[in-house]
């Protein structure tokens, strides 16, 4: 993951900080980290998150001597680092291995309604969706829970959903050496439904389609499937 790979800053002229948060718009097509990101271990990681927290409660008034509270700092460190922030860490993406294609199956595989949770970078705040992804193998598959882990790892980081999905079709592009991957993501984004406009209605849908999905036959098979009742 580079810093600044991509970036979509000219598209932001005249918006400020707090307008591109509120309008939850991605600045980059890759994760924003820092150069030196991975140089501290996660121990030293959580301690530094841990005072921060702290002080943070603190600040808002709450009193840690409390048992309820006294443990919360060292709790939301271990939460962001050894889980819902875990997918920034490169040590933890899945490792795949990919099955020759035995059945010579030619058609499109779908895995759909893949449950997932990340949280919006504007706000930290919950995204809590489904994602759809399809392929059509060019001779190589991989098993259909590593689809799933695939959409997990990149979901596990402060986000913008319009990156989610085009990491997750990128990353299976490149295991698959394939250009014919498919994803859609619906999604809830909490920073919309419980703080500014607070819409509890609405979701946001986003989409991939690349190599033979841009064709609108198959790709009307693929959205037909994903929308489907069991």
């Amino acid at each position: 993951m580079r810093q600044n790979a991509t970036s979509l800053n000219t598209q932001l002229n005249g918006l400020t900080i707090e307008e591109i948060g509120d309008e939850h718009i991605g600045t980059s097509y890759d994760t924003p980290l820092k150069a030196d990101a991975f140089d501290m271990d996660d121990e030293l990681k959580m301690n530094l998150i841990e005072d921060k927290f702290r002080e943070i409660m603190e600040i808002m008034g709450l009193d840690l001597t409390d048992d309820s509270l006294s443990g919360t700092p060292r709790r939301v460190a271990k939460m962001y680092i050894k889980e819902i922030f875990s997918g920034l860490n490169p040590a933890n993406k899945p490792k795949v291995a990919l099955f020759d294609n035995k059945y010579k199956y030619d058609e499109m595989l779908v895995e759909k309604d893949i449950t997932f949770y990340s949280n919006c970078e504007h706000h930290f705040v919950p995204i809590i969706g489904k994602a759809h992804v399809a392929y059509i193998s060019n001779g190589q598959v991989i098993g259909l829970s590593k689809i799933n882990r695939i959409v997990d790892y990149y979901a596990k980081r402060p986000q913008v959903q319009e990156r989610l999905t085009v990491q997750i079709a990128n990353e299976l592009k490149e295991i698959l050496g394939t250009e014919d991957v498919a994803v859609v993501i619906d999604a809830e984004h909490l920073c919309v439904s419980s703080r500014g406009v607070k819409d509890v209605n609405s979701s946001t849908v986003t989409a991939q389609f690349h190599g033979r999905f841009k064709e609108e036959s198959t790709r009307n098979e693929f959205l037909g499937y994903i929308h489907h009742k069991k």
